[in-house]
């Protein structure tokens, strides 16, 4: 019996499977803290130092995102659809959820996520 597709396998594997080309899939998740995903933001980039070539966001009001299988299940199917190479993907959060400049004025912290004020955020390159 074959079991049909599985959005986040597929994601996991092909992050799993290192750099394989472009075009790459780069999945990154926010939040209000550290323990909630409110957001994701995939991008596909064409080649190197080229900007994003197709970005698209996803928001959730409860829950964690990241747990979230119909939105999981819609990033796996926009990046296969661009058909990317390798994916840049970590469950880790790297922020606030919120953009400087459009949700809160630049140079100053979220007023909406008060626990990434002046603390240190992952770099998704670090590893």
């Amino acid at each position: 019996m074959k079991i049909g597709w599985q959005p986040q396998k597929w994601l996991e594997k092909k992050s799993k499977s290192g750099f394989r080309g472009y075009p790459v899939g780069t999945v990154a998740f926010y939040g209000p803290d550290n323990t909630r995903g409110s957001k994701v933001a995939v991008a596909v980039i064409t080649a190197p130092e080229a900007p994003p070539f197709a970005l698209r966001r996803w928001v959730v009001e409860t829950g964690d995102i990241r747990a979230n299988s119909t939105i999981m299940e819609e990033v796996a199917t926009f990046l296969r659809a661009e058909e990317v190479r390798s994916v840049a993907l970590t469950s880790e959060l790297l922020g606030c959820p919120h953009e400087e400049g459009t949700d809160y004025p630049e140079g100053e912290v979220c007023p909406q996520c008060p626990y990434w004020a002046n603390r240190e955020r992952p770099c998704p390159s670090d590893g």
